[in-house]
């Protein structure tokens, strides 16, 4: 569901593996798919083409499927859960790969905070309730990729997509997972933490998202320079509080972390190319459950806040002037 930059490039390495697999796309992406495949470009310039996959606009044409792969960005799901339901059946597995923070999150938790809905990613409720926790193996999605072209996606670095049953479990749909992933290509485990590691990709994005959105920087400019390479240690340590205050465990630093972005290079985040393009920005995801989560915990979160609230500006100026746009095609 979402055939984008991280949706497209797992549909066509699993399709070009021999699994069965359909999109749902829109527009000129879903016009060239249908006609000549979805097109991957691989990091060595070659490229995988997948031409057996099936593409529609519509969830109720693709039928029920065993694994339901939810590629939307975040800020997306909410508006078409109630149509989820076409694609499951009974045993029906859905695997998020949003940036950010989960909707589930808290689902199946076991904490104190155990079942706790939050309201920056599901403000009424809607996708906890089309799409029932006991469903979900979680995934983070390391690669960067972009949409390069309709019907064309350019892998940009990295391959991991680890997995997690919700209550830490090593179930054999998550191997069955896991390894289906990994025999297309992709570097795959089974995690029994899965919430530690979504932390410490979270912990990035939460950063050099909105900053990259606000500067018009790549991440390595973001970290090359001292400023902004000092507000996202800034924010990332107020993080860093969140996760102790849930008791979650960071396994790694902040300049380790914000090394590990550097080392990506002139890259933009996919923030900051909804900006270019302007759409609207995944901010409560990445952004905005930080200072939810801040509250939930009673941790203080100036920096998180601060940005927050320069980047909501921004995405207002941006719904405005799609807005105007759109009033002036009617007219």
């Amino acid at each position: 569901m979402g055939a984008g930059a991280i949706g497209g490039m797992l549909a066509a390495r699993l399709s070009a593996d021999g699994h069965d697999v359909g999109v749902i796309a829109r527009g000129e992406h879903l016009d060239a798919i249908r006609q000549h495949g979805l097109r991957l470009v691989e990091l060595d310039g070659s490229t995988t083409v997948a031409a057996g996959i099936e593409a529609s606009a519509s969830f109720g044409a693709l039928g029920t499927h065993d694994t339901v792969i939810l590629a939307l960005k975040a800020h997306q799901i909410a508006a078409v859960a109630h149509e989820l339901g076409a694609l499951f059946d009974e045993h029906t597995t859905v695997v998020p790969v949003q940036n950010g923070i989960g909707w589930w999150y808290f689902e199946r938790h076991g904490g104190p905070h155990d079942g706790h809905r939050l309201d920056a990613l599901d403000p009424d409720g809607a996708i906890a309730a089309s799409v029932p926790a006991e469903r979900i193996v979680a995934c983070i999605a390391y690669p960067a990729a972009e949409k390069t072209a309709p019907g064309e996606i350019t892998h940009v670095e990295g391959d991991r997509f680890p997995v997690g049953e919700l209550d830490g479990t090593k179930s054999p749909r998550a191997r069955g997972l896991a390894d289906a992933l990994a025999s297309a290509g992709f570097k795959s485990r089974v995690l029994t933490d899965i919430r530690s590691h979504l932390w410490v990709k979270a912990w990035g994005n939460l950063a050099f998202n909105p900053i990259s959105a606000l500067t018009g920087a790549t991440l390595a400019g973001i970290c090359r320079t001292p400023a902004t390479r000092d507000l996202a240690a800034q924010m990332m340590t107020e993080a860093g509080q969140i996760a102790e205050a849930l008791g979650v465990s960071i396994r790694i630093s902040v300049e380790r972390r914000i090394a590990g972005t550097e080392a990506v290079g002139e890259h933009k985040t996919s923030m900051l190319q909804d900006a270019e393009a302007g759409r609207p920005l995944e901010l409560d995801p990445l952004v905005g459950v930080f200072v939810e989560l801040g509250e939930l915990t009673g941790v203080p979160t100036p920096a998180i806040s601060t940005v927050y609230g320069l980047a909501s500006l921004l995405n207002h100026r941006l719904a405005a002037v799609t807005e105007a746009e759109r009033e002036g095609n009617r007219s």
